[in-house]
């Protein structure tokens, strides 16, 4: 498949793994005219792009941006503009927790065409590579994805309904920075501090790293261990399985600490 000039794609890139590309992300990286990406694709990921296509660099860090949101729309708006296909590269999937809705958004009002390709996103395959089923008959019935950051680093304020419910996993994107008030909500809502816990660090790449402990101990083991973002963090019941369903860092001879 090729780009098609004047078009935009939101491409998902996954959570790291280049094997989990889709073949449709994965030949429209190969035919694009500019890729313009996040500081989340891997550079893993990035080396499968074609050395004729043209790279730009808009990523996010906290406190740290190279563009803001307005410029990046803009900047994909320009490439359209110019006759380009474009693919904006983001890391999981554009919809969650991507802004890709906010760049479609801007690319819809400024009449530019655009295609979404989905990606997998980081709580599904971050989850499976550090042996943690995110449902699981008996222990988890749903799941919860919440984001630990707000828009402008406003103050972090977690509906209890949404975190009370013991059959349903949580999964925590851009915890780090306000973990601690995270852990305190959740324990507000009426989890228990002995609810089980992980930290999956640079999910599904091969430094990888896992910290298995408890709710009430995860603020403690995340500076305990300078855990460092990209991270994930789930809790429930389901967490305790990793300690049978551990696959993937094995194959890697790497060895996975287990906190209690």
């Amino acid at each position: 498949m090729r780009c098609e000039k004047g078009k935009v794609y939101l491409v998902g890139a996954g959570p790291g793994d280049p094997q989990l590309l889709t073949v449709k992300a994965l030949r429209l990286m190969e035919t694009a005219d500019v890729v313009v990406y996040d500081r989340l694709v891997s550079a893993e990921v990035l080396q499968l792009v074609a050395t004729s296509v043209a790279r730009i660099y808009v990523g996010k860090a906290c406190g740290d941006h190279t563009l803001n949101q307005r410029e990046i729309d803009r900047v994909l708006i320009d490439q359209a503009r110019s006759g380009r296909g474009v693919v904006r590269l983001k890391g999981g999937d554009p919809f969650i927790f991507g802004r890709g809705g906010e760049e479609a958004l801007a690319l819809a009002a400024a009449g530019i065409d655009f295609e979404v390709v989905p990606g997998i996103t980081a709580a599904q395959a971050c989850a499976a590579y550090a042996g943690i089923p995110l449902t699981h008959r008996g222990l988890a019935h749903g799941i919860q994805f919440v984001s630990g950051h707000r828009k402008n680093n406003d103050r972090l304020r977690i509906d209890p309904a949404t975190l009370s419910d013991v059959g349903q996993t949580l999964v925590i994107y851009m915890g780090l920075e306000t973990l601690p008030q995270v852990v305190a909500q959740v324990l507000a809502a009426g989890r228990e501090a002995q609810t089980p816990a992980a930290i999956i660090e640079h999910g599904t790449l091969a430094r990888q790293r896992m910290f298995v402990t408890t709710l009430g101990r995860l603020s403690a083991e995340a500076k305990l261990r300078a855990v460092e973002a990209p991270a994930l963090i789930v809790i429930g019941k389901v967490v305790s399985l990793a300690d049978s369903l551990d696959w993937f860092l094995p194959t890697i001879e790497q060895g996975r600490q287990c906190y209690g």
